[in-house]
């Protein structure tokens, strides 16, 4: 009996298997289409940022708000290497000193010669090796 089920059951199978089936219908593809891309043989010049100007909603175009001012004609003055504070030695480490801008902090000058201007990496502040 039971052999009897299981060939019935395989012949079944195998019959549907074996039976052919209609091609599926033959669907037609779209090439996509996109917008042409401008080519322009430039890009638009870049704009300079104003962080004190109005907010404009991303992609509008700035606008001219008048007149624009003049830059400003005094260039910034240079500070004289006086007017920089030392460096304060860190005693028992020949080569560390502590910041003058952020009390605490070692850095470390080794091979520059004594009144050099260095930048305080903490602040960059400018500050002299001792």
């Amino acid at each position: 009996m039971k052999l009897s089920l299981s060939l019935a059951l395989f012949t079944a199978f195998f019959v549907a298997s074996c039976s052919e089936e209609p091609p599926p219908p033959n669907t037609r593809h779209r090439v996509a289409s996109y917008p042409p891309t401008r080519t322009e043989e430039y890009p638009p010049p870049q704009q300079p940022f104003n962080p004190n100007g109005p907010a404009q909603p991303p992609g509008t175009p700035p606008t001219q708000t008048g007149a624009v001012s003049p830059p400003p004609t005094a260039a910034p003055t240079k500070v004289a290497k006086g007017d920089y504070p030392y460096g304060i030695p860190v005693p028992g480490k020949p080569h560390l000193v502590e910041s003058p801008y952020s009390p605490g902090k070692y850095i470390d000058v080794e091979g520059f010669p004594p009144g050099t201007e260095v930048k305080d990496p903490y602040t960059d502040k400018i500050f002299l090796v001792p």
